[in-house]
Formats: C-alpha cells, structure tokens, sequence
C-alpha cells in the first residue's frame, strides 16, 4: 500500500515550517532525523523522502545534509510552480533539478508540480504536456498537483491568504477537476503521461472526495499517489477511523504519505508551522501510521 513515507511538507515554506520560531532550522533537522530514524525501526524497506521542499534552493539541503539530516532519508523532493509562483521560466526544470543532484547523492523526486487554471485552463493545458516532456525519465518519481480544485469554502494552506493577491487564489485552482468534479481541458490528456505521471492529492478529515477520486485515478491509469496523514488531525474524534478508511480506499495505488502539521496544543506556537515542543512525538506519530499501514 505505501510505497514511500515522507517527513514533512515544504519545510522551506514559511507556509509550512515558521522560519521566525527555527530560523535556521535546527529544530527542524532534528524532528526530521528522529522521523526518519522511527521509521526505519518500524519498516526498514519503507523508503523515507525528505519533505518536498519549496522554492528549490540547493543551499537547504546543503544545510540539511551538513547537519546528518540526509543521512536519515532514501530520497529528496522539490515541487516546482514555474507558471504560477516560482520566478523562472518552465523550460528550466532540468537545470533546477541539476542543483540539487549536485548538492546529494540520493534521488530526486518531483513530488508536486502543476498549473493553475486561474487565468485560463489551455495555461494548464500546456503546462502540463511541457512538464511531461521535461521531467519524464528525468526523475523516478512525478506528482502532478492536484486532482481536484480546493473548494472555495476551505482556506488554502498558505500564510497570509488573501494579502497575497492572485497569488493566493491560484490555489483554488490547480485541479485537473473542477470542484464540482467536471473536467478541465487538461484531463483529456493526463493519461497519456500515465503510470510515469502520478497525482498529488490531498484529502482532508472526512473528505467527501475520496470514493469519486479513486474512481477518476484508477481511470486515468494513474500508479503513484501522494496523500498525507495529518498529525494534527490524529487528535480530532475518531481520526484513526478516518485514516482507515482513506487508506483502505488507496491501497491499489503505491501510495508516498506525507506526515506532517503540528496539532495547536503540542508546538510551541499554536499553529500547524510551529516546531513541536517534544519532537519526538512527530517521530511517534510517523512510527504510529507506519507500524499501522505499512510495517
């Protein structure tokens, strides 16, 4: 059922690790190498992917890897927006991945990368047959970002939300689905990049999308996914019986589950972004879903 278990999402991100709480992220290293080093105690074959960062910046991992951080993974991931929020052209995607090849031994996934249909869906149209032809046989993982639009009721998971002018309202719309499950331009082309393309998509608690969802990925062909299992989630009621059920609707996929988000009452900020006060407790949670779904 899982392929791969991956510490973290974006550390990089202010949107997802608060540079202002670990400004260097020490703490962040640490929680990382004690995930890494639970998971293998659990599943010594389970490979364990750095969380996919964002921006690609080579100097991070550099960092990471002079702290003993890379020695606690099997894989490093980037995700990569150039159409939307990163500031290079799309035609660069193999130098971007050169920098951090450069920089670590280990492979290199592309664990998110996608188009917003914002300003129109022939952008993702072609975003997505360009990202095809550059990263195919590149790399040994791709996860197009996303299945679905995020609903407009749900707030996407960024810093400053709407300050952030189109830039956060792209968000709403990197789906291969509209919200309403009808299809974009793009879909009509996706499997034709399958089973070397997967998906990247997130669920969240009691997610009313999951059952249409596999419907649409066993049509398209699609093998990898990439999901998450939140660790703040784990305190809602009855969350293992909701993690059961996700889990259970994906185990024909080869799934890399992303563990991340620190529940409010345990960092040392009351938010998702804020380091843990007790990071072995991420560890034990990472141990936890894998001991349960993968060991």
């Amino acid at each position: 059922m899982i392929e791969a278990a991956m510490i973290w999402n974006e550390p990089n991100n202010k949107s997802h690790w608060d540079p202002e709480l670990d400004p260097d992220w020490v703490a962040f290293g640490q929680m990382a190498s004690l995930a890494g080093q639970a998971i293998r105690a659990e599943a010594p074959n389970l490979l364990r992917v750095l969380g996919g960062i964002s921006p690609i910046d080579p100097v991070f991992i550099s960092k990471l890897r002079a702290r003993g951080v890379l020695d606690h993974v099997d894989v490093v991931a980037v995700h990569g927006f150039p159409l939307d929020w990163n500031l290079w052209p799309i035609h660069e995607w193999p130098e971007r991945l050169k920098e951090i090849q450069a920089v670590t031994d280990l492979p290199v996934w592309v664990s998110e990368v996608g188009v917003s249909t914002f300003g129109a869906e022939e952008v993702q149209e072609f975003g997505l047959q360009r990202t095809a032809d550059l990263l195919i046989g590149r790399v040994p993982r791709i996860h197009w970002y996303s299945l679905y639009d995020l609903p407009r009721s749900w707030e996407a998971t960024t810093r400053h939300r709407e300050a952030e002018g189109s830039s956060y309202y792209r968000h709403f719309y990197m789906g291969l689905l509209r919200e309403d499950g009808s299809p974009k331009l793009a879909m009509s082309h996706f499997n034709r990049y399958t089973p070397d393309m997967g998906i990247c998509q997130w669920f969240h608690y009691e997610d009313h999308r999951l059952d249409d969802a596999v419907r649409w990925l066993r049509d398209l062909g699609v093998r990898h996914l990439r999901t998450g299992l939140s660790w703040a989630d784990s305190f809602r009621p009855n969350a293992l019986d909701w993690f059961d059920r996700q889990m259970k609707a994906l185990e024909e996929f080869d799934v890399t589950v992303t563990f991340c988000f620190t529940p409010e009452h345990r960092g040392l900020a009351p938010h998702h972004t804020s380091p843990p006060q007790v990071p072995e407790e991420f560890a034990e949670f990472c141990a936890t879903m894998v001991r349960r779904y993968a060991a």
